[in-house]
Protein backbone atom coordinates (compact mmCIF):
# COMPACT_ATOMS: atom_id res chain seq x y z
CA UNK A 1 0.00 0.00 0.00
CA UNK A 2 0.98 3.75 -0.83
CA UNK A 3 1.69 6.42 1.71
CA UNK A 4 -0.71 8.08 0.38
CA UNK A 5 -3.58 5.14 0.15
CA UNK A 6 -2.56 4.83 3.68
CA UNK A 7 -2.95 7.54 5.20
CA UNK A 8 -6.14 8.74 3.37
CA UNK A 9 -7.65 5.05 4.86
CA UNK A 10 -6.01 6.38 8.02
CA UNK A 11 -8.34 9.53 7.69
CA UNK A 12 -11.70 7.73 6.83
CA UNK A 13 -10.81 5.48 9.70
CA UNK A 14 -10.03 8.36 12.24
CA UNK A 15 -13.56 9.88 10.84
CA UNK A 16 -15.69 6.70 12.14
CA UNK A 17 -13.69 7.25 15.18
CA UNK A 18 -14.75 10.33 15.83
CA UNK A 19 -18.29 9.49 15.59
CA UNK A 20 -18.19 7.56 18.53
CA UNK A 21 -17.97 10.88 20.41
CA UNK A 22 -20.81 12.46 21.47
CA UNK A 23 -22.64 15.08 19.30
CA UNK A 24 -23.69 17.76 21.79
CA UNK A 25 -21.38 19.59 23.84
CA UNK A 26 -18.50 22.21 24.13
CA UNK A 27 -16.27 19.94 22.61
CA UNK A 28 -15.84 18.86 18.89
CA UNK A 29 -16.00 14.70 17.75
CA UNK A 30 -12.19 13.91 17.21
CA UNK A 31 -10.97 11.09 15.72
CA UNK A 32 -6.93 9.72 15.52
CA UNK A 33 -5.15 6.79 14.00
CA UNK A 34 -1.68 6.36 14.68
CA UNK A 35 0.48 4.83 11.74
CA UNK A 36 4.20 3.06 12.26
CA UNK A 37 6.91 4.46 9.92
CA UNK A 38 5.77 1.25 7.62
CA UNK A 39 1.94 2.53 7.85
CA UNK A 40 0.56 -0.39 9.84
CA UNK A 41 -1.70 0.83 12.16
CA UNK A 42 -0.46 0.64 15.85
CA UNK A 43 -3.40 2.67 18.05
CA UNK A 44 -6.60 4.70 17.48
CA UNK A 45 -8.56 7.13 19.86
CA UNK A 46 -11.10 8.91 19.86
CA UNK A 47 -12.53 11.92 22.40
CA UNK A 48 -15.20 10.57 24.75
CA UNK A 49 -16.68 14.12 25.67
CA UNK A 50 -15.63 17.49 28.33
CA UNK A 51 -12.99 16.28 30.55
CA UNK A 52 -11.91 12.76 29.31
CA UNK A 53 -8.65 11.82 26.72
CA UNK A 54 -8.10 14.16 23.63
CA UNK A 55 -8.54 11.64 20.50
CA UNK A 56 -4.87 11.60 20.36
CA UNK A 57 -3.90 11.36 24.10
CA UNK A 58 -6.38 8.30 24.04
CA UNK A 59 -4.64 6.80 21.04
CA UNK A 60 -1.22 7.31 22.75
CA UNK A 61 -2.41 5.38 25.78
CA UNK A 62 -2.77 2.51 24.28
CA UNK A 63 0.75 2.21 23.29
CA UNK A 64 3.70 1.04 25.56
CA UNK A 65 6.20 4.06 26.00
CA UNK A 66 8.53 4.62 23.44
CA UNK A 67 6.48 2.71 20.87
CA UNK A 68 5.41 6.50 19.06
CA UNK A 69 8.68 7.23 18.24
CA UNK A 70 8.88 7.86 14.45
CA UNK A 71 5.09 7.44 13.85
CA UNK A 72 2.27 9.23 12.28
CA UNK A 73 -0.55 10.84 14.25
CA UNK A 74 -3.38 11.03 11.14
CA UNK A 75 -6.16 12.94 13.24
CA UNK A 76 -9.04 14.56 11.85
CA UNK A 77 -8.79 18.12 13.60
CA UNK A 78 -5.70 20.32 14.50
CA UNK A 79 -4.38 19.04 17.37
CA UNK A 80 -5.41 21.66 20.10
CA UNK A 81 -2.76 23.67 21.64
CA UNK A 82 -4.34 24.49 25.21
CA UNK A 83 -4.88 23.93 28.92
CA UNK A 84 -8.34 23.19 29.62
CA UNK A 85 -9.15 20.40 31.56
CA UNK A 86 -6.77 18.64 30.00
CA UNK A 87 -3.27 19.00 28.59
CA UNK A 88 -2.34 20.42 24.95
CA UNK A 89 -2.15 17.32 22.54
CA UNK A 90 0.26 19.29 20.62
CA UNK A 91 2.43 18.44 23.75
CA UNK A 92 1.48 14.83 24.02
CA UNK A 93 2.57 14.43 20.62
CA UNK A 94 5.90 15.98 21.08
CA UNK A 95 6.69 14.30 23.98
CA UNK A 96 5.79 10.91 22.80
CA UNK A 97 8.39 11.27 19.85
CA UNK A 98 5.34 11.70 16.68
CA UNK A 99 7.01 12.52 13.86
CA UNK A 100 4.35 13.33 11.36
CA UNK A 101 1.27 14.61 11.91
CA UNK A 102 -1.83 14.67 9.20
CA UNK A 103 -5.06 16.53 9.98
CA UNK A 104 -8.34 16.94 7.88
CA UNK A 105 -9.86 20.43 9.50
CA UNK A 106 -7.73 23.83 11.10
CA UNK A 107 -9.01 24.40 14.43
CA UNK A 108 -10.45 27.80 14.66
CA UNK A 109 -10.59 28.48 18.21
CA UNK A 110 -9.27 31.38 19.56
CA UNK A 111 -7.67 29.60 22.54
CA UNK A 112 -7.32 25.97 21.22
CA UNK A 113 -5.37 27.03 17.26
CA UNK A 114 -1.61 26.84 16.80
CA UNK A 115 -0.91 23.35 17.40
CA UNK A 116 0.18 22.90 14.15
CA UNK A 117 2.87 25.88 14.39
CA UNK A 118 3.95 24.39 18.06
CA UNK A 119 4.40 21.12 16.46
CA UNK A 120 6.58 22.44 13.60
CA UNK A 121 8.91 24.61 15.95
CA UNK A 122 9.63 20.98 17.99
CA UNK A 123 10.45 19.87 14.39
CA UNK A 124 7.87 17.66 13.33
CA UNK A 125 6.60 17.31 9.67
CA UNK A 126 2.70 18.57 9.78
CA UNK A 127 0.50 18.09 6.67
CA UNK A 128 -3.21 19.74 6.93
CA UNK A 129 -6.25 19.28 4.25
CA UNK A 130 -6.54 15.66 4.45
CA UNK A 131 -10.28 14.67 3.44
CA UNK A 132 -11.11 18.30 4.51
CA UNK A 133 -14.21 18.64 2.79
CA UNK A 134 -15.63 15.36 4.74
CA UNK A 135 -14.10 17.00 8.10
CA UNK A 136 -15.67 20.32 6.97
CA UNK A 137 -18.94 18.05 7.05
CA UNK A 138 -18.51 16.12 9.99
CA UNK A 139 -17.97 18.90 12.53
CA UNK A 140 -20.26 21.52 10.43
CA UNK A 141 -21.64 22.88 13.96
CA UNK A 142 -19.16 22.96 15.86
CA UNK A 143 -17.25 24.85 13.12
CA UNK A 144 -19.82 27.50 12.89
CA UNK A 145 -19.89 28.16 16.75
CA UNK A 146 -16.02 28.14 17.34
CA UNK A 147 -15.75 30.25 14.13
CA UNK A 148 -19.09 32.46 15.32
CA UNK A 149 -19.34 32.67 18.78
CA UNK A 150 -23.06 31.11 18.55
CA UNK A 151 -24.33 27.84 18.47
CA UNK A 152 -25.24 26.11 14.80
CA UNK A 153 -28.94 26.95 14.29
CA UNK A 154 -30.77 25.15 12.04
CA UNK A 155 -34.45 26.21 11.23
CA UNK A 156 -37.39 23.47 10.81
CA UNK A 157 -40.96 23.26 9.51
CA UNK A 158 -43.27 21.17 8.26
CA UNK A 159 -45.92 22.14 5.51
CA UNK A 160 -48.12 21.70 2.77
CA UNK A 161 -47.14 21.99 -0.81
CA UNK A 162 -48.78 25.96 -0.78
CA UNK A 163 -46.64 26.49 2.52
CA UNK A 164 -49.09 26.82 5.03
CA UNK A 165 -48.19 25.04 8.38
CA UNK A 166 -51.57 24.31 9.65
CA UNK A 167 -55.41 24.78 8.68
CA UNK A 168 -57.16 27.75 8.69
CA UNK A 169 -58.58 27.01 11.83
CA UNK A 170 -55.18 26.39 13.86
CA UNK A 171 -54.98 22.55 13.12
CA UNK A 172 -52.07 20.59 12.24
CA UNK A 173 -51.75 17.70 13.02
CA UNK A 174 -50.83 15.86 11.30
CA UNK A 175 -49.49 17.56 8.08
CA UNK A 176 -46.57 15.06 7.51
CA UNK A 177 -46.15 11.48 7.99
CA UNK A 178 -44.97 9.10 10.41
CA UNK A 179 -41.41 8.82 8.57
CA UNK A 180 -40.84 12.51 8.70
CA UNK A 181 -41.87 13.01 12.09
CA UNK A 182 -39.59 10.11 12.95
CA UNK A 183 -36.97 11.97 11.21
CA UNK A 184 -37.56 15.46 12.88
CA UNK A 185 -36.93 13.34 16.16
CA UNK A 186 -34.03 11.83 15.59
CA UNK A 187 -32.87 15.31 14.30
CA UNK A 188 -33.55 16.78 17.71
CA UNK A 189 -31.92 13.93 19.30
CA UNK A 190 -28.95 15.64 18.65
CA UNK A 191 -29.07 18.90 18.81
CA UNK A 192 -27.84 20.45 21.78
CA UNK A 193 -31.52 22.39 22.60
CA UNK A 194 -34.34 23.27 20.95
CA UNK A 195 -35.86 26.79 20.65
CA UNK A 196 -39.86 27.99 20.61
CA UNK A 197 -41.93 30.95 21.23
CA UNK A 198 -44.42 31.52 24.31
CA UNK A 199 -47.51 30.85 21.51
CA UNK A 200 -46.23 28.01 20.30
CA UNK A 201 -46.30 26.47 23.75
CA UNK A 202 -49.33 28.40 24.72
CA UNK A 203 -50.62 26.95 21.40
CA UNK A 204 -49.55 23.20 20.60
CA UNK A 205 -48.47 22.81 24.34
CA UNK A 206 -45.48 20.54 23.07
CA UNK A 207 -42.84 18.49 25.28
CA UNK A 208 -40.45 19.29 22.82
CA UNK A 209 -38.77 15.95 23.68
CA UNK A 210 -37.09 13.47 21.13
CA UNK A 211 -39.16 10.51 20.61
CA UNK A 212 -38.66 7.13 19.26
CA UNK A 213 -41.82 5.91 16.77
CA UNK A 214 -43.23 4.17 19.71
CA UNK A 215 -43.41 7.04 21.48
CA UNK A 216 -40.35 6.07 24.17
CA UNK A 217 -37.59 8.96 24.78
CA UNK A 218 -34.39 8.76 22.62
CA UNK A 219 -31.29 8.53 24.82
CA UNK A 220 -29.94 12.22 23.50
CA UNK A 221 -32.31 15.22 24.50
CA UNK A 222 -32.23 18.75 23.43
CA UNK A 223 -32.45 21.82 26.26
CA UNK A 224 -35.86 23.21 26.03
CA UNK A 225 -35.93 27.00 24.74
CA UNK A 226 -38.58 29.31 25.26
CA UNK A 227 -38.25 32.94 23.74
CA UNK A 228 -41.34 35.51 24.89
CA UNK A 229 -42.56 37.50 27.53
CA UNK A 230 -45.85 35.87 28.35
CA UNK A 231 -46.21 33.60 31.15
CA UNK A 232 -46.53 29.95 30.66
CA UNK A 233 -48.70 27.51 33.16
CA UNK A 234 -47.00 25.18 35.43
CA UNK A 235 -48.96 22.45 34.04
CA UNK A 236 -47.49 22.81 30.62
CA UNK A 237 -46.05 19.41 29.15
CA UNK A 238 -42.74 21.33 28.96
CA UNK A 239 -42.52 21.08 32.39
CA UNK A 240 -42.08 16.89 31.85
CA UNK A 241 -39.06 17.19 29.77
CA UNK A 242 -35.72 15.74 31.08
CA UNK A 243 -34.18 18.94 31.06
CA UNK A 244 -35.22 21.86 32.86
CA UNK A 245 -36.55 24.38 30.61
CA UNK A 246 -34.78 27.81 30.32
CA UNK A 247 -36.87 30.52 29.47
CA UNK A 248 -35.98 33.92 27.92
CA UNK A 249 -37.88 36.97 28.67
CA UNK A 250 -36.69 38.93 25.51
CA UNK A 251 -36.82 39.72 21.90
CA UNK A 252 -33.33 39.56 20.94
CA UNK A 253 -32.04 36.64 19.05
CA UNK A 254 -28.09 37.47 19.49
CA UNK A 255 -28.71 37.67 23.42
CA UNK A 256 -30.32 34.32 23.75
CA UNK A 257 -27.71 32.78 21.28
CA UNK A 258 -25.13 34.26 22.89
CA UNK A 259 -26.11 32.80 26.75
CA UNK A 260 -26.62 29.68 24.96
CA UNK A 261 -22.85 29.71 23.78
CA UNK A 262 -22.15 30.49 27.23
CA UNK A 263 -23.89 27.01 28.54
CA UNK A 264 -21.98 25.48 26.00
CA UNK A 265 -24.40 24.37 23.35
CA UNK A 266 -23.04 24.53 20.38
CA UNK A 267 -26.46 23.88 17.94
CA UNK A 268 -29.92 24.77 18.34
CA UNK A 269 -33.02 23.18 16.53
CA UNK A 270 -35.68 26.14 15.82
CA UNK A 271 -38.96 24.93 15.50
CA UNK A 272 -41.41 28.10 16.60
CA UNK A 273 -43.94 29.62 14.64
CA UNK A 274 -43.80 31.45 11.96
CA UNK A 275 -43.24 34.85 13.46
CA UNK A 276 -40.35 33.11 15.51
CA UNK A 277 -38.69 31.33 12.52
CA UNK A 278 -39.00 34.72 10.29
CA UNK A 279 -36.79 36.50 13.08
CA UNK A 280 -33.94 33.90 13.11
CA UNK A 281 -33.91 34.40 8.95
CA UNK A 282 -34.47 38.16 8.67
CA UNK A 283 -31.42 38.02 11.20
CA UNK A 284 -29.32 36.13 9.08
CA UNK A 285 -29.03 33.69 11.43
CA UNK A 286 -30.25 30.40 10.09
CA UNK A 287 -27.22 27.92 9.20
CA UNK A 288 -29.76 25.21 7.87
CA UNK A 289 -32.93 25.22 6.78
CA UNK A 290 -34.85 21.64 6.95
CA UNK A 291 -38.29 21.55 4.93
CA UNK A 292 -40.79 18.86 5.41
CA UNK A 293 -43.31 19.12 2.35
CA UNK A 294 -46.14 17.04 2.18
CA UNK A 295 -48.28 16.47 -0.66
CA UNK A 296 -51.37 18.29 0.26
CA UNK A 297 -53.15 22.10 -0.34
CA UNK A 298 -54.68 24.07 3.14
CA UNK A 299 -54.91 27.71 1.62
CA UNK A 300 -55.70 30.16 4.20
CA UNK A 301 -53.55 32.90 6.17
CA UNK A 302 -51.46 29.91 8.42
CA UNK A 303 -48.24 30.43 6.36
CA UNK A 304 -44.86 28.47 7.48
CA UNK A 305 -42.76 31.52 8.09
CA UNK A 306 -43.87 35.32 8.52
CA UNK A 307 -41.93 38.00 7.33
CA UNK A 308 -38.11 37.83 6.44
CA UNK A 309 -37.90 41.57 5.33
CA UNK A 310 -37.87 40.98 1.87
CA UNK A 311 -39.76 44.07 -0.08
CA UNK A 312 -39.13 42.80 -3.78
CA UNK A 313 -37.49 40.26 -5.41
CA UNK A 314 -33.79 41.92 -5.54
CA UNK A 315 -34.13 40.95 -1.82
CA UNK A 316 -35.24 37.54 -1.78
CA UNK A 317 -32.91 35.23 0.56
CA UNK A 318 -31.37 32.79 -1.78
CA UNK A 319 -30.61 29.10 -0.88
CA UNK A 320 -28.37 26.48 -1.76
CA UNK A 321 -30.37 23.26 -1.87
CA UNK A 322 -28.07 20.85 -0.30
CA UNK A 323 -30.03 17.28 -0.46
CA UNK A 324 -33.70 16.38 -1.13
CA UNK A 325 -34.94 13.02 0.64
CA UNK A 326 -38.36 11.48 0.41
CA UNK A 327 -39.61 10.33 3.63
CA UNK A 328 -42.86 8.05 2.74
CA UNK A 329 -45.33 10.07 0.86
CA UNK A 330 -43.50 13.53 2.12
CA UNK A 331 -40.18 15.12 0.89
CA UNK A 332 -37.26 16.55 3.13
CA UNK A 333 -35.52 20.18 1.59
CA UNK A 334 -32.60 20.64 3.12
CA UNK A 335 -31.16 24.23 1.80
CA UNK A 336 -28.16 26.16 3.10
CA UNK A 337 -27.91 30.35 2.55
CA UNK A 338 -25.68 30.93 -0.23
Amino acid sequence: MSEAHALDAAMLRALQLAAHGPSTGINPRVGCVILSADDTVIAEGWHRGAGTAHAEVDALSHLAPGAARGATAVVTLEPCNHMGRTGPCAIALIEAGIARVVYSVSDPGAYSAGGATRLRAAGIRVDGGLRESEGEAFLGDWLVAARLGRPFVTLKWASSLDGRAAAADGSSRWITGPTARTDVHRRRSAAGAIVVGTGTVLADDPSLTARDASGDLLPGQPVPVVMGRRAIPSTSAIHTHPHAPVFFATESLAEVLADLHARGIRSVFVEGGPTLAGAFVAAGLVDEYLVYLAPTLLGGPRLAIGDIGVAGIDDQRLLSLHSLDRLGDDILVVARPR
